[in-house]
C-alpha cells in the first residue's frame, strides 16, 4: 500500500510539472482590443467643408517647384490654373532661375517655361507640356471675412504636399516686400496659417476649396530671411488681383499696374503722404506731366490723408491701396491744406510691370 501510494504521488508531480513547464514556455497573449470593437477600422466618408476634404481636393493641383541658378537651387510651390499646363506661382520664386521644374502631384518632373512674372504683384505664370491637368478654382477674396477658416497648401522647407490650417486674421493688410529687382507691393490677406519658406506661390484656398490667395510672405522675428520661420503671420496676394494679373501674363507675358502719376516723399514725416515738394532733389519730377495727377489738380507739396476715405498713413500704404484696383479705375484722394480737407478724383494711369 505505501509503495502504490508512493508511486501515485510521482506520477501526479511528474503530471503537474509537465503542465507548469509547458506553461512556462509559452508566451503570454499580447493583443490589444481591436478599435470599435472591431478588427479594421470602419470606412467613413470625408466630411464637407472639413480640413480633410479641403486637402483632398486641393492637393492633386498643388505643384512643387524647383530652380536651378548655376550650381545653386531654390524651391517653391505653385497651383494649376488651367487643364492645359498654365501654372501659378510667385516671382521670387523665379526671378533668377535658369531651368524651372515643376514636380506634379503624382511625381512626374517636368521642365517648365516662363511665360511671363511681375515684380511689382510678386507673381509669375508658368506653362508645361502637360494637358489634362486638375485645375483650381480662383474664387473671390473680395468676399472674404476676418475669421474666415482658411487652408494652405504647398512645399514648406522642401516638404511637400505639406497641410496647415487657419483663420483670416485680417484684410487689406498693407505689406511691402524688398527684393534685389525692386519691391512687391501687396493688399495682403492676413493669416495665422502656418507658412513657412517654400510655401511662397502655393494656395491658400477657403471652405469650399476656391483659392483665395497666394501665400508670398512671412513676417518673423528672425535677423536673416534664411532664419525665417512661421510666428502665425502670414500673407497672400488676394485673388482677385490674381486673376487679372494672371490673364495678361498668359495673354501678352507682361503686366501692368496702376499710377496716380506722382511722386511721394520718402522722408516725409508728417501726418499723411506727401507729394514731393518743388525743387526736391530727387531724380523724378513730383508730377508726371500731363498724368492722372495733375490733370487731376494735385500740387507739388499737396499732403494726402486718405484714399476713398480711408486714412494712409505712409508712402507704401498708398501705393498698396492704389495697385490693389485697376488701370482705368476711379479713386478719391483727401488732400490736407492749411487745416482743412479737399477731394480729388483721380482716374488711374497705366504702367507697364517690370
Amino acid at each position: 500500500m505505501v509503495a502504490l501510494l508512493m508511486l501515485l504521488s510521482l506520477l501526479i508531480g511528474l503530471i503537474a510539472g509537465a503542465i507548469g513547464g509547458a506553461r512556462l514556455m509559452t508566451p503570454p497573449d499580447a493583443s490589444l482590443p481591436d478599435p470599435s470593437g472591431s478588427s479594421a477600422p470602419p470606412d467613413r466618408e470625408l466630411t464637407e467643408g472639413s480640413v480633410a476634404a479641403i486637402a483632398a481636393d486641393v492637393l492633386p493641383s498643388t505643384v512643387y517647384i524647383r530652380t536651378r541658378t548655376g550650381g545653386a537651387g531654390g524651391s517653391g510651390s505653385g497651383f494649376v490654373l488651367r487643364e492645359d499646363g498654365y501654372i501659378v506661382t510667385n516671382y521670387h520664386v523665379i526671378t533668377t532661375a535658369e531651368q524651372v521644374t515643376v514636380v506634379l502631384s503624382d511625381g512626374n518632373q517636368v521642365e517648365a517655361d516662363v511665360v511671363g512674372s511681375t515684380v511689382d504683384y510678386d507673381l509669375a505664370v508658368l506653362h508645361v507640356d502637360v494637358d489634362g491637368l486638375e485645375p483650381l478654382v480662383l474664387g473671390d477674396s473680395d468676399a472674404l471675412r476676418v475669421g474666415d477658416p482658411v487652408v494652405a497648401i504647398g512645399a514648406p522647407l522642401g516638404l511637400e504636399g505639406t497641410v496647415t490650417a487657419g483663420i483670416v486674421s485680417a484684410l487689406n493688410r498693407p505689406v511691402s516686400v524688398p527684393g534685389e529687382e525692386g519691391a512687391s507691393f501687396l493688399n495682403a490677406i492676413q493669416t495665422d496659417a502656418a507658412i513657412n519658406p517654400g510655401n511662397s506661390g502655393g494656395p491658400l484656398v477657403n471652405a469650399a476649396g476656391e483659392v483665395i490667395g497666394v501665400n508670398s510672405a512671412i513676417a518673423s522675428t528672425a535677423s536673416s530671411p534664411t532664419a525665417a520661420g512661421s510666428v502665425g503671420l502670414g500673407f497672400a496676394i488676394p485673388s482677385t488681383q490674381v486673376r487679372r494679373t494672371a490673364e495678361q501674363l498668359i495673354e501678352s507675358g507682361t503686366a501692368t499696374y496702376p499710377i496716380i502719376g506722382a511722386t511721394l516723399d520718402g522722408q516725409y514725416q508728417g501726418e499723411g503722404v506727401q507729394v514731393l515738394p518743388e525743387g526736391s532733389d530727387a531724380d523724378l519730377p513730383p508730377l508726371v506731366p500731363g498724368g492722372p495727377a495733375e490733370q487731376a489738380g494735385l500740387e507739388p507739396g499737396d499732403v494726402i490723408v486718405a484714399i476713398d476715405s480711408e486714412p494712409v498713413t505712409s508712402a507704401d500704404e498708398l501705393i498698396v491701396k492704389i495697385r490693389a484696383h485697376a488701370p482705368g479705375d476711379v479713386v478719391t484722394l483727401t488732400v490736407r491744406e492749411d487745416g482743412s480737407d479737399r477731394d480729388v478724383e483721380v482716374t488711374l494711369g497705366e504702367q507697364e510691370s517690370e
